[in-house]
């Protein structure tokens, strides 16, 4: 069979398998027989990659949630229903006065992303995993006045935007990243509406390809900064390495100069951004790269060093190189470093947020919750839920401990898919549940 024969037979296989479905396509390969805990933690076992003509896919089909049903909450905690009916939320910011702001938000039009066969293939599996919907473009406002976890009302707090994801408030300038820029507008404290179009501040990579179009922002305490998560233009460089250009990074933005730099590279996608409480670090959740087989590359957090390069796309969890990235660049390989803390692989770990106070007992005190989207390229589901990784003295010092799972139905199908988590500041948790179109809340259970 000559190459071109092959390529279009897998293809076609491929696409059948997204119609009907997957699990005979996850059967061609060789699922995982390590134990989930193996691939997380300061030091997870990396197998040898594996490679095929045709990838793992195996994703969720979406059902939603019936009336009445919740996902599962850990022993000791309770979750309930804080908001529903919203289009896609997918990111979760708390204002000073409790307000809680909500980014509907999914992909823009990005045509060159992935043309051909390649391209048609993942827009069936983006479909399918219930994203690749018009974008809202909106941030909505919950209001709870009275703090007993139920909005009173819902306002539009901004519309018109470019899938927006990040928000964050400084003095009275509010800030959203758009996918290809930060806007600032004019705050008033208890507003339940931003005024105009707002001012564009800085420009993101973006472009007809822009694969991990999100972009996140984090304010520094002083307010002079705001750090900015950037996704790669790929998988692995296969579009090039001039259009990675600005990318797989977290850049820094100068809100006095508007000036755009970047502060550590190498970060496949990362999303989740959050200053840990005990050592004032900057830390990040990252997604890894796909297809080198259901236990690589694990998708991680980590301490964002200035100026460190963190390997992608030439080398992962360190200096494991990946032989798929040509040319091939010993040099960037060997300053590589490894991240702090792995999160199992293919996970989609995206929410990230450190407890800062005891509603959750001491154990939860300044540790981080991660919100993972879940997989589609492991033979067997991973993510779908809500993680815990405690911290002593600024360092993860534990394993792992699902909080909020119950995602997936006994058939393997999704309810719903976590993204965004942020603290209400009265003693709940909020979880963004963008294929559910609800926020939870998390808190301690009644005794």
């Amino acid at each position: 069979m000559s190459a071109r024969v092959a390529r279009a037979w897998a293809a076609t296989v491929l696409v059948a398998s997204l119609s009907s479905s997957s699990a005979a396509l996850a059967a061609q390969v060789s699922p995982s027989t390590m134990p989930p805990m193996s691939s997380t933690g300061a030091n997870p076992t990396l197998p040898a990659p594996h490679t095929s003509l045709v990838p793992t896919v195996e994703v969720a089909d979406v059902v939603g949630w019936k009336e009445g049903e919740t996902p599962t909450a850990a022993p000791g905690f309770a979750v309930t229903e804080f908001a529903r009916d919203l289009e896609h939320p997918r990111w979760l910011y708390v204002l000073p006065n409790g307000d809680v702001l909500v980014a509907e938000s999914d992909a823009p039009p990005k045509p060159d992303d992935g043309k051909g066969i390649k391209g048609a293939i993942m827009k069936k599996l983006m479909k399918k995993a219930g994203s690749a919907t018009p974008s809202a473009n909106r941030i909505s406002l919950l209001r709870d006045a009275d703090h007993d976890g139920k909005p009173e009302h819902t306002f539009v707090f901004a519309s018109g935007l470019n899938s927006p994801i990040g928000m964050a408030l400084v003095g009275d300038a509010f800030y959203v990243a758009n996918t290809d820029a930060v806007v600032r507008y004019t705050y008033k404290a208890g507003a339940t509406q931003l005024d105009g179009r707002g001012e564009r501040i800085v420009d993101l990579p973006a472009g007809t390809i822009n694969h991990h179009w999100t972009k996140n922002i984090v304010a520094t305490p002083d307010g002079k900064l705001l750090y900015v998560a950037i996704g790669s233009n790929s998988n692995v460089g296969e579009n090039g390495i001039e259009a990675e250009q600005g990318r797989a990074a977290v850049s820094r933005i100068d809100l006095a100069s508007r000036s755009l730099q970047p502060y550590a590279t190498g970060l496949r996608n990362p999303v989740g951004l959050a200053f840990q409480p005990d050592s004032g670090v900057l830390w990040v959740a990252v997604n890894e790269r796909d297809e080198l087989g259901d236990d690589l590359v694990p998708d991680y957090i980590t301490s964002v060093r200035e100026g460190a390069f963190y390997g992608w796309p030439y080398s992962y969890w360190g200096q494991h190189v990946d032989v798929r990235m040509k040319p091939a660049n010993p040099e960037r390989v060997t300053a590589a470093i490894a991240p702090d803390y792995a999160l199992g692989a293919h996970t989609a770990s995206l929410g990230l947020a450190f407890c800062t106070n005891d509603a959750f007992g001491a154990h939860y005190r300044h540790g981080a919750f991660v919100g993972q989207h879940g997989s589609w390229n492991r033979s067997t589901p991973s993510g779908y839920q809500v993680l815990f990784v405690p911290f002593t003295d600024g360092q993860p010092s534990g394993a792992p401990e699902p909080v909020l799972t119950g995602f997936l139905d006994d058939a393997g199908k999704a309810r719903g898919r976590p993204v965004g988590v942020a603290f209400d500041g009265h003693g709940g948790l909020l979880v963004a549940d963008d294929v559910g179109g609800k926020v939870w809340r998390i808190t301690r259970a009644s005794k």
